[in-house]
């Protein structure tokens, strides 16, 4: 077989026209590799590594393309590869040359990933690293860099976050409305004996207006099925339930 026509394509890709008609879409690495400038002729065996090499680097372009759109571990990257079914034989050598690279490094992305939540997200340090360990970076890179999270960012952090969430607050008061407050605030991956001790210095006054809105609102919604001191019951059991307080 021996290379007619060459066409340059996009995406650093060639057309190869050999003179059985065949043709073949190989990337300018393959064809430096195998010096396809120089010889012109291609015998069966040197087709078949052709196309295996021209395998290999249609997976290392589309990881190369993945990690410019966005970040990854290299757990990440292989169950990308694996998902679209590249050949495992080619995945392993491309995640390592990836990694010689310095495009696939763990010990950057724990960094860029810790970083970038600090930023963007109310997360705390403990959900930031839960989420890491879902990407599989070893937990000693992450607390190595988890450390750039201090205990005075994290303590700057809830107090913003204790006092958005008091005047957010709409519907609750006094023990729930600290209780709800706590909970949250753990949730996002905070200490608890940081959330503990800086909701439990706050103070949580009951709002009178929330206190006024709560009871019209039940009062509308159950008037129908209760009467008179039934429904004063009833309303004031359903504000406490919510940390509330009725006086007439």
């Amino acid at each position: 077989m021996n290379i007619i026509k060459y066409k340059k394509l996009k995406n650093n890709k060639y057309k190869v026209i050999l003179d059985n008609n065949i043709e073949l879409t190989l990337y300018e690495d393959v064809i430096l590799k195998n010096e396809l400038l120089i010889k012109k002729s291609i015998d069966d065996k040197m087709l078949k590594d052709i196309k295996n090499l021209n395998s290999y680097y249609d997976c290392y372009y589309y990881a190369l393309k993945s990690i410019n759109s966005r970040n990854k571990s290299i757990y990440d990257m292989k169950s990308l590869l694996i998902k679209h079914e590249y050949d495992y034989k080619y995945i392993d050598d491309v995640i390592e040359l990836l990694k010689r690279q310095g495009y696939l490094d763990d010990n950057q992305f724990s960094y860029s990933f810790i970083n970038d939540k600090m930023i963007t997200t109310n997360w705390g340090p403990y959900k930031i690293k839960n989420e890491l360990l879902k990407h599989k970076v070893d937990e000693n890179i992450i607390d190595s860099n988890i450390d750039m999270f201090t205990s005075d960012e994290e303590i700057n952090r809830i107090e913003k976050i204790v006092d958005k969430m008091i005047k957010s607050n709409k519907s609750s008061g006094g023990s729930v409305l600290k209780n709800k407050i706590k909970n949250n605030i753990i949730n996002m991956g905070y200490s608890i004996s940081l959330v503990n001790d800086i909701v439990d210095k706050t103070k949580f006054s009951i709002d009178k207006d929330i206190v006024k809105r709560e009871y019209d609102k039940l009062y509308k919604r159950y008037s129908k099925k209760y009467k008179d001191k039934e429904l004063e019951y009833f309303i004031k059991q359903k504000l406490y339930q919510k940390g509330l307080y009725y006086e007439e």
